[in-house]
């Protein structure tokens, strides 16, 4: 054990690695903080949401009499949706930091009240929120880099490696040896405050093993490219240099030509395209006879059928049939939309195979559940919960059942484990 006793003497008086090691362990603290704090917030603002429903319902009850007909309930009345967080989400805030975590819905047309709030182009969020995630990305690396560039050249610099040649051991062992002794410790710097605050916010044991073990394997990355390059027996400045470009390139250059390519490998539509469509199609069935709009929604609904037929007298049923029509309308376009966005997820994920900062971003935003997968899913949680409520306002509308004041703590709450 002495020989790493005394790389660790070594390292700790280098003023440049202890500095260095503080720096990064800075650094990390402030990048799980800022994540926790953005989370914290979004929790709090879910946790108000209740409350705020409450005053909502309670002034449009007040607005509109004990006995309303159930259309102007179901065109008044917004019921809130939401994401939460899941424990580890503090650690790559992902797309929570630019997508809806909340939204309210009414029991009209769903797509265009989901696409208004895409008001976001989830390919242009590149870096993100200065988060664990970011700090494993970007950062860790130039720490790597800035411990191990000069590990064996400054030995040559300074006139030791020959020195060290004449030792009876192999000097390959002593660099690996300190260069496992340096990677160790950047590890722990960015481990340590992990385990920390992912235990105070109640990650499972084996999702901080998981992270733990990629930062490992991104370290282990650095460390073996700082080892390669360290072999071309160039000077500290040049292996600097060096290390500082397969950064830029891997780090920043490459991921954003990727994101280029497949944009432009796979077009997709942007969301406010699908709000556009379904808005034209609800704003033209005005124009359109009510006897054929009738039929049409008859058709994909068929249990309600036998309805009463529509008089002369504006009726919400027919209100609510030609919203629902104009989301059928637009449903092709939902799909190639959701296509295309899996599609590009799926090649994003094949490049992480090949750029490491790219996999390490989606292997933590996937664990964490703050991913466009994870994004979409709460999506479909949206469109489950708008069926519930559709079917339950049709249960009045299209059976002519009065609905009174009680009626309004019978409309089903949004679940978000559904």
């Amino acid at each position: 054990m002495k020989p790493w006793y005394y790389d660790l003497k070594l390292l700790l008086r280098s003023k440049v690695a202890a500095g260095s090691m503080v720096l990064l362990l800075v650094l990390t603290t402030a990048s799980l903080l800022s994540g926790v704090q953005r989370i914290d917030s979004q929790r709090e603002a879910i946790a108000r949401i209740g409350a705020l429903h409450a005053e909502d319902t309670a002034a449009v009850v007040s607005a509109h009499g004990d006995s309303v007909d159930a259309g102007t309930a179901a065109y008044y009345s917004f019921q809130p949706t939401w994401n939460p967080p899941s424990p580890l989400a503090f650690a790559a805030v992902g797309m929570r930091d630019v997508a809806p975590i909340m939204l309210r819905v009414r029991a009209l047309g769903l797509e265009a009240q989901i696409h208004d709030g895409d008001t976001f182009n989830p390919e242009l969020a590149l870096a993100g929120r200065f988060d664990f995630s970011f700090l494993l990305t970007f950062l860790l690396p130039l720490f790597v880099i800035a411990l191990l560039h000069d590990l064996r050249s400054s030995e040559t610099e300074s006139g030791r490696e020959r020195m060290l040649r004449s030792l009876p051991f192999r000097t390959r062992w002593l660099y690996l040896r300190r260069s496992i002794m340096r990677g160790l410790a950047l590890w722990l710097c960015v481990g340590v405050p992990f385990v920390v605050v992912a235990i105070s916010q109640g990650v499972p044991a084996g999702q901080i093993l998981a992270v733990l073990a990629l930062a490992a394997a991104c370290l282990l990355f650095w460390v073996v490219l700082c080892l390669l390059i360290s072999r071309r027996a160039w000077n500290s400045g040049v292996n600097a240099a060096a290390l500082a470009s397969c950064w830029v390139v891997l780090a920043l250059v490459a991921p954003a030509l990727a994101n280029v390519g497949i944009e432009r490998a796979i077009p997709v539509e942007q969301g406010a395209t699908i709000a556009r469509a379904q808005r034209e199609a609800v704003n033209g069935a005005w124009d359109i006879p009510r006897d054929r709009t009738m039929q049409q929604f008859y058709a994909s609904h068929p249990q309600w059928r036998d309805s009463a037929p529509l008089g002369d007298a504006f009726h919400y049923k027919w209100y609510l049939a030609f919203h629902q029509n104009g989301d059928d309308q637009v449903a092709p376009l939902v799909a190639a939309y959701r296509d295309g966005i899996e599609r590009r997820n799926a090649a994003a994920a094949a490049v992480g195979w090949v750029l490491p900062s790219v996999g390490l971003q989606v292997a933590l935003t996937r664990m964490a559940g703050t991913d466009m997968q994870a994004h979409l899913a709460y999506q479909d949680r949206i469109r489950r919960y708008h069926e519930r409520l559709r079917q339950f306002f049709y249960g009045y509308l299209f059976t002519d059942k009065p609905f009174v004041k009680s009626d309004y703590d019978r409309v089903p709450p949004f679940e978000p484990g559904e």
